[in-house]
This record gives C-alpha cells, structure tokens and sequence, in this order.
C-alpha cells in the first residue's frame, strides 16, 4: 500500500547502485514542493567562506554518497516513506557572483516551499545559507527554537567588514527576530578563539552554549532529553555542521578543528529531536575537494536520512 500512496527511493536490486537518477537517496525528482510532506534541497554555494572553498560541490556529493541508504531505518525502525511523500526538488538558482543577492534568493525560494507546508530538508552549501532560511521560518512560524550543530558559532557580526557571512548567520537571524532566545542550543563549539568572551556574546542572550570539551567521553542522549524537555512543542529548525565531527570522522570541510563529536554522537543528536516540532534541517560544510574517500559526504548523507526520521508524522519502533 505504501508503494502506491508515497514516493519511494529507486531500490538496489532494481537498479544498481552506481545508476539510476542523481536525486537524493535516488528519489524521484520534483518541479516544486506542492503536494510533498518534506524535500531535499540543494544550495550548492561557497561564496560565504572564509578559508577552504568547495561547498559548492557539497549537494552534488551528498546526493551521489545517498545512494546507499536504504529506506528503513534499522535502528529506530523508522520508515519515512510509508508516512511522508518526499522528493528531491534540486538546487536553489543562486547567484554566485553575489552573496547578498544570493541571501535574498534563498528566502524567496523557501517561502515558495514553505507556502505548500513542506519541510524542507537543504544539503550545504556554506552556513550563510541559514540565515535567509531561517528568516523565511519565522515569516511562516514566527520564531523558532534553533538546535545548532558546530564547531563554531557563527555569532560574528562581520567578516572582512561584510555582515554576510558563513561566520555570521546566526547573528543575522538574530537581529531579525527570527529565534526563541530561551530555546537556542549551539553544540559541539570548541577550538581557539579571539578572546576568553568569544561564546558570551550568545550566553548573554539567554542561548545555552555547550562546548566540545562537554560532550567528550560521553552519550549526548540524556543532553537531548534535557533540549527536548526545554523546546516544548515550539517550531525547532536544526542546523548541522558537518565541522562539529571530528576531522577524523569529517576531514571534508573548510574549517577544520580538533577535539571534535564523534559521528555516533550526532546520530544521537538527531535521533535526539524526535518528538520535537521540526519545521526544517539543513547539513552544511561539506567540501569534497578535500574529502577524497567521500567519507564526509556519506555521513552527510546518512544524517540528512537520519532526519528525515526524524520529523513529525515518522513512526519510531524502538
């Protein structure tokens, strides 16, 4: 019955998996998001960045790594596509020649999903894409709980004199209105700094800043028991830099630092968020020119399915 109700991913012993279409998780591809309970979005830009280009190359290597991925979940139980209609609408036509032109794209373009109460799912793409995403999230659901996933955290009111960023959006969508200040939680921070007061800037808002060094040595499931208790039934969008891995788990990046979470960890931070209002996630940073094995994209990948289980309306069976 689910086969003919919901879109489901091109299988494995119907096609091989080095062919078939080049969609996410091999999915049928979409003109727009009418008629889909959640879509996979691709921003392919890098004019945001700061140090190491070729995010722009990330949804194109996310997609290619997805094509592994099964439709159920093994260890959730998990089967999204027998409760939500999904399809890969493809990239956002941004403007690569002009990152402030390119912010006012990305919010328009999500509004036009977001108009059809689509969930969208993006694949990065550098962080500044977040910012006008969330800024079409608070138009529709005014503002929202943000879990953010990072080695960094991307308070910086300038980069180079310029507001437009991959250092910065969070700042921006700040100054918008666009986050529940009591409901910020930024994960994973670690790495030098500027000064001992680099963090502050977001704990002075009422964020709730959990650095690395907090996170080692440990399960993060009783941490996102805690975020899920104090987010409520408030519309969460969570944001997730594939940099808050350790760059053994994670080599694929621009801005690399040490001392990162381990990739069970993040699964546990998105397997964390079920039962939460999720409105959006987007996986940012990848850069496969300096990810070789394509290791960084498969968990990529991987997480973008993990929260596509994630979302309401998908049956845990745990």
């Amino acid at each position: 019955m689910s086969e003919q109700r919901f879109n489901q991913p091109l299988g494995g012993n119907t096609m091989p998996r080095t062919g078939g279409p080049a969609t996410m998780m091999r999915l049928p591809a979409a003109e727009s998001a009418q008629g889909l309970d959640a879509c996979f979005i691709g921003i392919p830009m890098d004019i945001g960045t700061s140090n190491r280009p070729g995010t722009r190359l990330g949804p194109r290597q996310i997609r290619d790594e997805s094509r592994m991925i099964r439709p159920y979940n093994m260890a959730t139980g998990a089967a999204p596509f027998e409760h939500l209609q999904v399809a890969d609408i493809g990239d956002v036509p941004i403007n690569l020649f002009d990152l402030k032109k390119t912010v006012d794209i990305i919010a328009a373009f999500y509004r036009e999903v977001l108009s059809h109460d689509t969930i969208p799912l993006t694949l990065g793409g550098d962080h500044t894409l977040t910012w006008p995403i969330l800024r079409a999230m608070a138009e529709k659901h005014g503002p929202v709980a943000l879990i953010h996933v990072d080695a960094h955290s991307d308070t910086n009111d300038e980069m180079f004199g310029e507001k437009a960023a991959h250092g910065c959006p969070f700042r921006r969508a700040w100054e918008e209105g666009c986050l529940q200040n009591d409901k910020v939680f930024q994960i994973g921070l670690r790495g030098t700094g500027y000064s001992r007061d680099d963090f502050d800037w977001a704990r002075d808002k009422g964020w709730t800043c959990i650095q690395a060094e907090e996170c080692w040595h440990k399960s993060l499931s009783p941490l996102m028991a805690d975020i899920r208790q104090k987010i409520g039934d408030a519309p969460v969008y969570l944001s997730y830099d594939i940099d808050s891995l350790d760059p053994a788990f994670a080599p694929g990046t621009g801005t690399v630092e040490v001392g990162g979470l381990t990739s069970m960890q993040g699964l546990e931070i998105i397997r964390g968020t079920v039962g939460l209002n999720i409105v959006g996630c987007d996986l940012v940073e990848v850069s496969p020119p300096y990810d070789p094995a394509g290791n960084t994209a498969m968990i990529a990948a991987n997480f973008l399915y993990e929260m596509l289980c994630a979302l309401p309306g998908v049956a845990q069976d745990r």
